[in-house]
């Protein structure tokens, strides 16, 4: 059984201490397919939430034009403002950037439900909870992923 030595202190790659940054995953995709993938993503969520919205909207009944063009509204409207909120949160501090797109998931839900015809009450109630977890979770995670001068790390 062969036993590998151990790095040392001293040793190239291994510094420790406040002064290490851990190192970051090597990209496995090039500038293009990331380009790429910022513009398309907007859009193929916009059409999924386009198509959500068209579908709670007309109750299982046939679909018609008007439930077409309800749809493709409703998915350019998505994915202008996710680009927005995208674009604008990555700019902001810790707590900005987590109620921005908290405000964003709770509205985005909040919409869709009402299309269903529930009562406006029921749709503002399942929002601000959906709103207040995401809110949540992304405050842990950005507060985790910061140094203490509020710079992101990962």
């Amino acid at each position: 059984m062969a036993h590998q030595a151990l790095p040392t202190s001293g040793t190239p790659g291994t510094a420790r201490g406040p002064s290490a940054r851990p190192r970051a995953a090597p990209d496995v995709f090039g500038e293009r397919t990331h380009l790429a993938a910022h513009w398309v993503l907007p859009v193929v969520l916009g059409l999924v939430y386009g198509y959500w919205v068209a579908a709670n909207r007309r109750f299982g009944g046939p679909i018609t034009g008007w439930n077409v063009f309800y749809g493709f509204m409703a998915a350019l409207a998505f994915a202008v403002l996710y680009a927005a909120v995208r674009a604008v949160a990555g700019r902001l501090p810790r707590e900005g950037h987590a109620a921005l797109w908290a405000a964003f998931t709770g509205s985005a839900l909040g919409f869709l439900y009402t299309q269903t015809g529930v009562a406006m009450f029921t749709c503002i109630g399942l929002s601000l909870v959906v709103a207040a977890a995401t809110f949540l979770v992304l405050f842990y995670r950005y507060y985790t992923h910061e140094d203490a001068a509020g710079r992101r790390t990962a």
